[in-house]
């Protein structure tokens, strides 16, 4: 028996090996061709799955989440029960409302909550690619086995060949895999800021689908920077019908309660509203929404320069210890402040406990791929894929991710180093794939990324409301954080160039998330 939230983008291929009919659902076609292979028929499957599978022969059960982790399952245990859930929030009323204090401060490093760790002690969420067998008795809950079926691993082939070749093989792929993601006899949607990857994502859905395309732009008002001149430009160019959607300070505090009910465990990146409100304008027009993300952790995004830099030039500050505390403090969020922001007793508790990505950044591997490792692995499967199905889930929408694609992920492990981020060049293979279908403006932009203005907000709009808020004296987030630091954050004290803004907008959103969880 299999029960499970499944979307198989290779359904026709697997029907063919199966030779059945297209009355079949995703879950029978799984159900089949795990009585021929067992487990090992997971590496069949394309598309975004996460799975409770029976085995009545073995009287086992396996949990499984797809390899790039596009859907979630999180289980906890009460007493001899093991709860099983696709939503963290369904297990609320089966653990105690204690916080896990590692994934605490992993949030406010990151912006999100890393690896199998939720905000809640005790319970987990199984990691992207990973199966977990599991078998009961009368006395307790025994877990045989956790492993992999698959995870993003350097397998670089091909170096004799040149840039326009793998360019040439990415493209195949891409023409590929985005074809399966659009839906079949209907209107599809597309996310569009205008960079490159949901420009390369809106050119290849035009090209091959035969139904309206509509793309989703937003910016925050005449006076701040924007990318309209970019994502109008794509739209023209591939003539899809173009929706512009501004986003007010009002919009994002008063929907932020809203959206932090709908994400499973709190999440610090200031567009989850935006993108929650676009996807409320999408649904108008189509019930499929494509996005661009994956481009920047699987073809070496600007993000990885300074890293990158600083393993070449850092000389004797490469150590272990500054390895690691580069990348956290490359997420610009308020890893350099826990020993001043957290309590002193919750800063005992976790500072000599490594980041759970720790061991990723040591390997033998090429070290641009030890950084998409981690961001496929990690930001990818824990915020960005998370977001994703939270976000579209909510509006009723199908919102998939191509670039993600277990197959995109692979080729990108398998493409020399030098043809992803190539000096101030990032992504250049990906930029040689889609080379034809793009304007050169799109091709030669260099990456800029979608800010949201919350340092002018919280200045000049929400220092009252965020006050009243992160400074209560029962606020939730009190018993753990210093209400004296974050004062003076809001007072805007001390350095100039703090990013207090991005600083803030983490701490309320994790507050709202406590309180919507707690029912305040």
């Amino acid at each position: 028996m299999i029960v499970g939230d499944i979307w198989l983008s290779n359904r026709s291929q697997l029907l063919q090996i199966l030779h059945l009919n297209n009355e079949y659902t995703d879950k029978e076609l799984i159900a089949h061709l795990w009585e021929i292979k067992g487990e090992d028929c997971l590496n069949l499957l394309e598309g975004m799955f996460s799975l409770c599978v029976w085995d009545n022969f073995e009287r086992r059960l396996y949990l499984v989440r797809d390899g790039v982790g596009c859907r979630t399952l999180y289980y906890t245990n009460c007493g001899k029960t093991c709860v099983i859930a696709p939503r963290l929030g369904t297990l609320l009323p089966f653990h105690s409302q204690k916080l896990d204090l590692v994934a605490l401060r992993d949030y406010l490093s990151c912006a999100f909550v890393v690896g199998e760790k939720t905000l809640w002690e005790n319970v987990s969420e199984l990691s992207a690619g990973m199966v977990l067998q599991m078998e009961s008795s009368s006395e307790k809950i025994n877990y045989l086995n956790h492993k992999s079926f698959w995870q993003p691993r350097e397998e670089i082939k091909n170096t004799e060949e040149d840039l326009i070749w793998h360019g040439k093989q990415l493209r195949e792929l891409l023409d590929e895999v985005v074809q399966e993601y659009l839906p079949v006899d209907k209107a599809v949607g597309i996310y569009l800021s205008g960079g490159l990857d949901s420009s390369c994502i809106t050119a290849l859905a035009a090209k091959f689908h035969h139904h309206p395309v509509h793309t989703y732009s937003i910016h925050f008002g005449e006076n701040c920077p924007n990318e309209l001149e970019f994502s109008s430009l794509v739209a023209q160019y591939c003539k899809t019908q173009h929706h512009i959607l501004e986003i007010t300070a009002d919009d994002m505090w008063l929907k932020l309660p809203l959206i932090m009910s709908y994400l499973d465990d709190p999440i610090g990146d200031p567009l989850t509203v935006p993108n929650y409100l676009l996807g409320k304008i999408a649904r108008e027009n189509a019930d499929v929404i494509l996005n661009g993300e994956g481009g920047d952790p699987c073809f070496g995004g600007p993000k990885n320069q300074p890293m990158l830099l600083n393993q070449l030039y850092g000389g004797v500050n490469n150590t272990e210890e500054n390895l690691v505390a580069n990348y956290v403090n490359s997420f610009k969020k308020c890893s350099s402040d826990l020993p001043q922001l957290l309590k002193p007793e919750v800063f005992t508790a976790v500072k000599d406990i490594p980041f759970v990505f720790a061991d990723y950044l040591y390997t033998e591997d090429n070290y641009l791929n030890r950084l998409m490792t981690i961001n496929i692995k990690f930001k990818g499967a824990d915020q960005i894929l998370t977001k994703v199905d939270n976000l579209t889930i909510s509006n009723d929408l199908k919102g998939r991710s191509p670039l993600f694609d277990r197959r995109i992920v692979q080729m990108a492990m398998q493409i020399p180093p030098q043809y992803k981020l190539a000096g101030a060049q990032e992504k250049a293979v990906l930029k040689q794939a889609v080379l034809d279908i793009l304007p050169k403006e799109i091709i030669q932009r260099p990456k800029s990324g979608m800010m949201v203005p919350v340092q002018y907000w919280f200045k000049n709009i929400w220092q009252r409301r965020a006050k009243s808020l992160l400074l209560d004296k029962n606020a939730e987030i009190a018993p753990y954080l210093n209400q004296d630091l974050i004062r003076q954050w809001l007072n805007y004290q001390g350095d100039a160039w703090q990013r207090y803004g991005v600083k803030l907008w983490l701490l309320v959103s994790l507050e709202i998330w406590l309180q919507v969880q707690k029912g305040r």
